[in-house]
């Protein structure tokens, strides 16, 4: 029991992940109808807005050791340290939350500047075409990262007070041997809050309620007077500041390098399918029992069975809902049925 529930937890936690990007992916196919291969681009670039807090936040210069005494040493002391003493170590512990603070303006503006200068310039061309200028802005991105910040994984710690394990075990009565990361915990706390915020944003505000009428017929919200494409032109933004914010918070899990952005891509790629193309709903509940399944297909009793399966099982179920149902398990009756 112990372990099944700690597996539900690990897929919960990686569909956050799945589900966050597939959000974004949808978004912007549903107001769009443009295949965004760069997105997972944008999901390592907010991670990099992390690392590049890291490096701002603990920049430091050479001050001598006084707790050498027998002879002349230095050390590295961040300025932060030096200027502000313990609340300087607090903001530098706290870097990834003060992410987020760069990350929100930085992948807003980067979500913009890839819609008006290249997106919108292929919507009325064929999804190949699309899927070729998206995938080949997304090798420009990994390498111009790379050439920046170098192809090796660069560590990103947690908060120290979260850095540990929760006995979640006690909380439900399962016994204290229950422990999960705290972090994986918070991970998967954002997930939710952001997804909620999303889904209430286009629900419960007019903004978003002329985005979903135009997601459903964009010419008629056209003749009543709105400038649909200008909120699209939002949307997509917004689409990248969700992905951005999802790539700042996994760093912890995950050390951000050049290609991670690839990784997660196909697997979000494959979520956004079997959930249904441009149903957000479905983007959400395929990448949380993606995650799940994957999860238990992981444990060492399936792989036993099924050596391998933990590497298939997405596409598997992926090849199985294309072949019996292609719109996907929650998509609009027509899509991808032709």
């Amino acid at each position: 029991m112990d372990s099944i529930f700690l597996q539900i937890l690990n897929g919960l936690d990686k569909g956050g992940a799945y589900a966050l990007i597939a959000l974004g992916l949808t978004l912007v196919f549903g107001t769009l109808g443009v295949v965004n291969f760069a997105h997972g681009a944008i999901f390592m670039l907010g991670s990099f807005c992390a690392v590049t807090t890291q490096n701002l936040l603990t920049y430091s210069k050479k001050v001598k050791d006084e707790s050498i005494t027998y002879f002349e040493a230095f050390k590295e002391v961040p300025y932060l340290e030096i200027w502000w003493g313990d609340t300087g170590s607090f903001i530098i512990d706290y870097k990834v939350p003060f992410s987020i603070l760069l990350a929100i303006p930085v992948m807003l503006l980067i979500g913009l500047a890839m819609e008006r200068g290249l997106i919108r310039h292929f919507y009325n061309r064929p999804h190949a075409d699309q899927i070729l200028v998206t995938f080949g802005l997304a090798i420009v991105i990994q390498e111009i990262v790379k050439s920046i910040y170098g192809a090796n994984p660069i560590p990103v710690q947690a908060p120290a007070i979260v850095a540990g394990s929760a006995s979640i075990g006690s909380w439900i009565g399962l016994g204290e041997s229950v422990v999960y990361p705290w972090w994986r915990l918070i991970y998967l706390a954002n997930a939710l809050v952001v997804i909620s915020a999303v889904f209430s944003f286009l629900k419960f505000t007019t903004y978003g309620m002329v985005v979903r009428a135009g997601m459903q017929d964009r010419e008629t919200v056209g003749l009543l007077g709105i400038d649909i494409q200008r909120r699209f032109t939002v949307v997509f933004g917004m689409a990248s500041v969700v992905v951005g914010i999802a790539g700042v918070m996994y760093t912890p899990i995950l050390s951000p390098d050049y290609h991670m952005g690839m990784d997660f891509l196909v697997l979000s790629f494959v979520v956004v399918v079997v959930g249904g193309m441009g149903s957000l709903e479905g983007a959400v509940v395929a990448g949380f029992m993606l995650g799940i399944l994957q999860s238990f297909a992981a444990m060492n009793e399936i792989k036993s069975i099924f050596p391998g399966i933990d590497q298939i099982i997405v596409y598997l179920v992926a090849v199985i809902i294309l072949l019996t149902r292609p719109r996907g398990l929650m998509g609009r009756k027509g899509v991808m049925e032709d």
